[in-house]
């Protein structure tokens, strides 16, 4: 007792080892909410009963992986988490629906507008709004209203981007406001389940809207105040497999997609930056300087801290486009950037010299100013150890940190990577170039497709990239037209189908062309289009069996038969949109070993 210095100190000292004990407990369970003992230092905590839902385990799953591998202690100056988080269970979901009598009406609704009114109407369950007023009373930061869903990041059907996430500045004065407007949030989260979007979703798959159940995750959002924006230096999306490797990449090195700001340019497939871990200072898609300007991220998305949230139902309306110069105000470009100079069309790294600054991140992935490839390298090794399967995380990080603190790595989502079947090895075989609609050898699914008779053409000399959301319109619309009459079809476009950069290509979501079993998208007369890795489009591709052929004809990479298709008698003819349908059906064959596929003309024999 003495060594203590008394029975205060030997108390003092019991305390912090139960509390340091039960901290490090806590990283790897999920606790459940108390008003009374909650700790805002712990990373996650449950609201009300049930289920968690596919997300939030994925992050209970994180956490257990991050505590049980030790890999903090290999990057003893990066902070290596997953943010903190309250996730409110399926329990008060169902309560929610029950109360208000919500389930039937929503299953039945076709109005994504009449949903949301009645659920933002409807009274939320008192014990889990009280619940979320001690969660803000001590979290006064920039949150995600997450979703997670029962169903959602499952192995083979992830939901990726199919129900809403919306962020809130959380700086109001009042409590109570920063309170209605979180659980505003929850509310439309709730009422995504039952979207347009995500029946069309559902769909596509073996299960039943009524088998859903929505947890939601609500989360601190890693990054900084900036003046009055609110974001990290950079985030991205990690997958332990690449679709489309090049020498010297190979498919089981992985493929990172990285962009400064928010991650909502990655995963809605802008501009962004590539490389493996294994192989950082080559960058993917580009082979030239002229490639690398072309393909380089011009804006970033930030959160708006003087918006006041909850202003529409509309995903992402707290957030704001951002430009480079923006960042480089802020001091974020220092760790990302690179300088192009048109005297000598050089790149050169870092930006101690004035021209043009392009995002490349050479600081990092050459010069190591932060560890990044190695981390992503190593986590995505345990990720699929630990699940046995490849797997993708979100990722964000935040180098501009006040002194005395370290960068912060946020480890944001963790879901299986679907990948196409490939049980029947399947050859291409020779094909006479008169047969041909479309021939690449960047091909995403495997299999023999010989039912399809319908195509829906985006022309490459009619499309009007300034136009590009008209476009997606007449294709959802055509895409309706086919569902309804049950005809499976082809859709053929100039561009990266589902950016939302009209600029890149045409900006459809998912329910839009849902009825689609396979896409051509080639690239523009100007500019070559890259598979677009690291989207929630993308990754719905992949786990629906669509089959996905890119082109760039104009660099000798795949070859599409414009002129038979622009001859072809069309159903229905736009603008901009062609609807093909013939006696005959098209043939369709890929090889998921090989990455080559074709596109037959009808009649033709392969």
């Amino acid at each position: 007792m003495a060594d203590y210095g008394g029975l205060e100190r030997v108390r003092g000292e019991l305390v912090r080892v139960l509390r340091d004990y039960r901290r490090e407990r806590d990283k790897v369970v999920v606790a459940d909410f108390n008003r009374a003992t909650y700790d805002p230092e712990l990373s996650l905590y449950r609201i009300g009963g049930g289920s968690l839902g596919g997300k939030a385990r994925g992050l209970a799953f994180v956490n257990r992986l991050l505590n049980e591998t030790r890999i903090a202690d290999r990057y003893p100056g990066t902070r290596i988490v997953v943010p903190r988080a309250a996730v409110v269970g399926t329990d008060v979901f169902d309560e929610f629906l029950e109360t208000n009598e919500l389930k039937d009406w929503a299953i039945q609704c076709e109005s994504d507008r009449e949903i949301n009114a009645r659920f933002l109407a409807a009274p939320f369950p008192r014990e889990a709004f009280e619940d979320l007023r001690v969660f803000l009373a001590k979290n006064p930061v920039p949150l995600a209203v997450r979703s997670s869903g029962l169903l959602e990041d499952s192995p083979n059907q992830p939901f990726a981007g199919v129900y809403k996430t919306y962020m809130l500045p959380n700086r109001d004065k009042s409590l109570d406001q920063r309170l209605i407007q979180l659980v505003s949030a929850v509310k439309r989260v709730y009422a995504s389940t039952f979207s347009r979007q995500a029946k069309a979703y559902l769909g596509m798959t073996p299960y039943r809207l009524e088998e859903e159940k929505m947890a939601v995750i609500v989360q601190r959002v890693v990054g900084s105040a900036r003046d009055s924006r609110f974001y990290p230096d950079f985030a991205g999306v990690a997958r332990s497999h690449n679709f489309y490797p090049t020498p010297p990449l190979k498919a089981e090195e992985g493929i990172v997609a990285v962009a400064a700001g928010l991650g909502r340019s990655v995963v809605e497939g802008a501009n962004c930056y590539r490389f493996s871990p294994a192989h950082p200072r080559v960058q993917v898609g580009a082979s030239s300087t002229h490639e690398i300007l072309a393909n380089s991220q011009r804006e970033f998305y930030a959160m708006d801290l003087s918006r006041e949230p909850g202003r529409s139902d509309a995903e992402g309306d707290e957030m704001v486009l951002c430009s480079l110069e923006e960042a480089e105000r802020h001091g974020v470009l220092d760790a990302i950037a690179s300088t192009y100079s048109p005297d000598n069309d050089r790149l050169s790294d870092g930006i101690g010299r004035p021209g043009m600054r392009v995002v490349t991140f050479a600081p990092i992935l050459k010069h190591d100013v932060f560890p990044l490839a190695q981390l992503l390298g190593q986590l995505l090794d345990y990720g699929e150890q630990g699940t046995s399967a490849p797997v993708e995380i979100e990722f964000a990080v935040n180098l501009t940190v006040p002194k005395r603190e370290q960068p912060e790595f946020g480890f944001l989502q963790m879901r299986p990577l679907a990948l196409a079947s490939e049980a029947e090895e399947l050859e291409i075989g020779h094909v006479l170039s008169s047969q041909l609609v479309c021939r690449s050898d960047s091909v995403l699914g495997n299999g023999r497709i010989s039912d399809i008779s319908d195509v829906v053409v985006v022309g490459r000399d009619t499309f009007d990239r300034n136009r590009s959301a008209e476009v997606a319109e007449e294709v959802a619309r055509l895409n309706a037209k086919l569902q309804a009459r049950g005809r499976p079809y082809l859709l053929v476009g100039v561009g990266r189908w589902g950016s939302n950069d009209p600029h890149l290509g045409i900006p459809v979501r998912w329910n839009e062309i849902a009825g689609v079993r396979a896409i051509v998208e080639s690239g523009f007369r100007d500019m070559q289009v890259t598979p677009s890795q690291g989207t929630h489009f993308f990754q719905n591709l992949t786990s629906c069996n669509v089959g996905y052929f890119t082109v760039n004809p104009e660099a000798g990479e795949g070859f599409i038969d414009w002129e038979w298709l622009a001859h072809a008698k069309p159903v229905e003819e736009s603008e901009f949109v062609r609807w093909l349908s013939f006696d005959q059906p098209l043939l369709i064959k890929m090889s998921g070993r090989t990455g080559e596929g074709v596109v037959l003309k009808p009649g033709a024999e392969g």
